[in-house]
Parts: C-alpha cells; structure tokens; sequence
C-alpha cells in the first residue's frame, strides 16, 4: 500500500515544509524579542524595588 509521489508533489510537500520553517522561525524571532522586553522590565522593576527598599531602610543609621 505505500504511494508513489511524483516529482510535483514532493515539491509541494518540500515547499509547505519551508513555509512552515519560515513561520516557525518568525514565532520564535516574536518570542525572543518578548523574551529580551521581559528582562529589561523585570531588570527595571528589581532596581525600582531596590531604590525604594533603600528609601525605607537607609545603611548605616543605628539606634543605640
């Protein structure tokens, strides 16, 4: 029972496959670039939260 492709459909099939390739390839391009503006908030967000920790507890003020 096994098929016998002629040269024109194994076009057909290489040419969904590199389609499919180019859109899996533009998918991950979106996610990295998501990736990289997920960094840089949680980068800006830790050193707001560091800033605003030093506000309240100011380094080297002690009570005796």
């Amino acid at each position: 029972m096994s098929r016998r492709y002629t040269k024109a459909d194994l076009q057909e099939i290489v040419s969904l496959q590199l389609e499919n390739l180019n859109a899996m390839h533009d998918l991950i391009s979106i996610m990295k670039h998501q990736n990289e503006l997920l960094h840089n908030a949680n980068k800006k967000l830790k050193d707001e939260i560091s800033d605003f920790k030093k506000k309240l507890y100011p380094v080297g003020k002690r009570r005796s």
